[in-house]
């Protein structure tokens, strides 16, 4: 990805790459959060002596780099956040990605990646690079890409963003449709003294389709803007406004400043297991399950719902005593017990949500048939037949 960056930055900088977990042929051990991600990152730069550097990350790696600023500033000089976002789209999009390629693999990833990371017209001209593209989600671990959607659905930065204190520069391509301008303007909003840049041409990989332009960006911003943290000030260097970097004559991204938010409050934890039964049910059921179970909750239900959030899921579900797939194979049986049909449907959409994939819900219901009766499991499998054809269905 940044083939086209590293000449120019290596005349002045030592330059590091890394890859994701399972990602261009690294060791295929799986993270499911940023902060982990962001943990192993520095651990291997303390391997290599590297104490205080500049960061730039696009994407995921932009989450992790706004990871690395907010929990160790003392390690970031300078940062640039890459078609990113304080958080990425839904949690349920992304572990509905997961859920996709336990049943279909990485190919319907694959095939849709172009049309997400490019313009039509670079697409058109590009080929190669587009193959590129392709052949580089299809040879990704499974297990890592599915770790690196659970991470994204987990991580929202929203409330944090003014305790980001070091040099930030925000770029993202103007026709972006993943983590657009929008995003980056809340990211701007959001984190002291931040500037924007707006790369025209560009969707999601800027770097690639753009190389010129995210160059001469990058390299203006980590020449001028760097956190000293010993200085008695602020420690903030602003980058001068010298109307916008020298870039080729095709191209002419503009830095801008996006006019100031108020960033949301930092809301605190609670003792009360209602909060962490919320969080619990929204994941393993989805938000739009549950926003339209509170929705539909009236002065006659609304005790019940807050009742079940707060014991069946904020007290069982968070217990660590068996894993969420463990516990979705066990509800699933107990359903088909009772004949609770209609949940049963729901709960085979967590638990493919939970890691279970369609053949281990298959043989929960195989073993329900011998213990809960057969007539029972026979229109258990018609519901989660159903279910999991919808839910395994390859994005168009």
């Amino acid at each position: 990805m940044w083939d086209r960056q590293v000449p120019e930055l290596a005349r002045q900088w030592r330059v590091f790459r890394f890859d994701l977990p399972g990602h261009g042929g690294a060791p295929a051990h799986p993270a499911t959060s940023v902060p982990e991600l962001a943990q192993r990152l520095l651990a291997t730069l303390d391997g290599l002596g590297i104490q205080r550097f500049g960061y730039v990350g696009c994407s995921i790696a932009g989450a992790i780099g706004a990871e690395l600023a907010l929990r160790r500033p003392d390690r970031i000089a300078s940062l640039a956040l890459v078609a990113a976002s304080p958080r990425f789209g839904t949690a349920d999009e992304f572990r509905q990605r997961g859920v996709i390629v336990r049943a279909n693999g990485l190919d319907p990833m694959a095939r849709t990646a172009p049309e997400r990371w490019f313009t039509p017209g670079f697409a058109a001209a590009q080929p190669a690079i587009v193959e590129w593209a392709v052949q580089m989600v299809r040879t990704t671990d499974p297990g890592c890409y599915i770790a690196a959607c659970e991470a994204l659905a987990a991580f929202d930065i929203r409330a944090e963003l003014g305790r980001i204190t070091v040099p930030t520069l925000v770029l993202v391509g103007a026709e972006d449709q993943v983590t657009g301008p929008a995003e980056a303007r809340t990211l701007v909003a959001g984190i002291p003294d931040a500037r924007l840049a707006l790369v025209p041409g560009a969707s999601h990989l800027a770097p690639v389709e753009q190389p010129a332009a995210v160059t001469d960006l990058l390299v203006h911003h980590f020449a001028t803007a760097w956190y000293n943290p010993s200085d008695t000030a602020t420690g903030l260097t602003v980058m001068p406004d010298r109307g916008g970097p020298s870039v080729s004559a095709t191209v002419g991204p503009v830095a801008e400043i996006a006019p100031a938010e108020q960033p949301q409050p930092v809301t605190s934890g609670r003792a009360d297991p209602y909060d962490a039964g919320m969080l619990v049910r929204r994941q393993v059921l989805g938000d739009a399950h549950v926003d339209r179970a509170m929705a539909a909750a009236d002065e006659f239900s609304g005790d019940f719902q807050e009742l079940i959030t707060r014991y069946a899921w904020g007290e069982v579900w968070t217990r660590d005593g068996l894993d969420r797939r463990m516990r979705s194979a066990v509800t699933l049986t107990a359903l088909v017990a009772g004949g609770h049909l209609e949940e049963l449907a729901f709960h085979t959409r967590a638990a493919l949500r939970n890691g279970l994939t369609p053949a281990e819900i298959k043989e929960v219901l195989i073993q329900s048939a011998v213990y809960c009766g057969v007539p029972a499991a026979n229109s258990a499998f018609r519901v989660a037949r159903t279910v999991i054809q919808e839910e395994t269905r390859p994005e168009a």
